[in-house]
């Protein structure tokens, strides 16, 4: 009796069980039999489109430089009081130029500082002016100019570069001017009015003509 168990517990032992996935269809392999895992391939070809060779323009060189170079001059908050309350605002001013003769000066206002600073380089090209200058990027002759509270007094300096100040000497750098000497002969600090008065001592040279774009 006890060789006869033995002898069939030696044929269930011995006896081979099918593979589940020789038995059911549509059951996945196992795990011996996936390919192997690679870190090097995580993500697969995932954000490999046709749109992945594109390049910014402004990598390839393709962005225009722009007419004009602008600095702010003055950016400020102001406040507008009404019977509901307080409006706040933001107002800029802009010097615009091209260095190479063209300048101008505008200021802008809105409830943004990118919408004011936008206003204020339009008003700047509205009211452009040509400086009459030499051929080596000076003027003809010493003027001066008031405007406000504020006077400047801008004169040829051969061989010393720009002596300027202020918001002055960013409207004689756009302009493009070179060797010049300006002094403020004012007190006043106000840099929106040392701009005008730069503007306004420039058009006083001769033959320096006055543009009005739209």
């Amino acid at each position: 009796m006890d060789e006869t168990l033995n002898t069939t517990e030696e044929k269930v032992i011995s006896t081979d069980t099918p593979v589940v996935s020789d038995v059911v269809p549509g059951v996945v392999p196992a795990a011996a039999d996936k390919p192997a895992f690679n870190r090097g391939d995580r993500g697969g070809d995932r954000g490999r489109g046709k749109n992945n060779n594109r390049r910014s323009p402004r990598r390839d060189g393709q962005r225009s430089k722009p007419e004009f170079d602008q600095k702010i001059v003055s950016l400020r908050r102001v406040t507008r009081v009404t019977s509901g309350g307080r409006r706040f605002a933001f107002s800029a001013c802009v010097v615009a130029g091209n260095k190479k003769g063209m300048v101008g000066v505008g200021q802008g206002k809105a409830s943004d500082t990118p919408l004011a600073i936008e206003k204020a380089f339009r008003d700047a090209r509205k009211n452009m002016i040509t400086v009459n200058m030499t051929k080596n990027m000076s003027i003809p002759h010493e003027v001066d100019a008031k405007y406000s509270a504020s006077v400047v007094k801008i004169m040829p300096a051969p061989g010393k570069g720009i002596l300027a100040g202020s918001s002055v000497r960013t409207v004689i750098e756009l302009a493009g001017l070179k060797e010049i000497s300006s002094k403020l002969l004012s007190r006043s600090k106000n840099t929106v009015n040392n701009a005008y008065v730069a503007i306004a001592a420039l058009k006083k040279l001769d033959h320096t003509k006055i543009r009005h774009s739209k």
